[in-house]
């Protein structure tokens, strides 16, 4: 399978740049497909943010045949529980991701946040959030954004979904 993001950056970069504590993680960077671990960065009331690894590609609902790497449907049952609640809100580094056959990035960020979502069912996973306007394309937060979409409820949380990932 090709990948689909690549993290060209080690935990401890990824903890400098994103304000986390890399908390032990040992990644050095490279591609990531789905079904492959990766960081993401969560937050908690005492330790603040921090880096798990975490497989990427959530287990499929009921029925389900296929991990779900992408969150494109927020009013999924299946996704509910996890947008509603702070604690299952994770921030997805990357320093590249994929459209088609075309790698794209941020020249002015060495590593960009994207919104995801974790759950500890059968495996700990997470998915990350695509674009309303651009289901191929993952919601891309800016920096003054990370806490909002960590922290903040629902509705203020959906504006960085619904809109360009901007705190606005």
């Amino acid at each position: 399978m090709s990948p689909a993001y690549r993290l060209s950056a080690t935990a401890s970069q990824i903890a400098d740049f994103m304000r986390a504590d890399a908390a032990g993680d040992v990644w050095q960077g490279g591609e990531v497909v789905p079904g492959g671990y990766a960081p993401v960065i969560v937050k908690d009331r005492e330790k603040g943010r921090y880096i798990v690894p975490r497989q990427w590609g959530v287990p499929p609902p009921p029925r389900g045949e296929h991990l779900v790497p992408f969150l494109r449907n927020l009013e999924s049952p299946f996704w509910i529980g996890p947008l509603h609640h702070t604690q299952f809100r994770c921030l997805v580094p990357m320093t590249h991701f994929r459209k088609g056959n075309d790698w794209f990035t941020d020249a002015a960020q060495p590593i960009i946040a994207c919104a995801g979502i974790w759950r500890d069912s059968e495996i700990p996973s997470f998915a990350i959030l695509t674009s309303r306007l651009s289901r191929a394309l993952p919601v891309i937060l800016q920096p003054d954004a990370f806490d909002t979409w960590l922290g903040a409820d629902i509705k203020t949380a959906r504006h960085l979904v619904d809109g360009s990932g901007d705190a606005g």
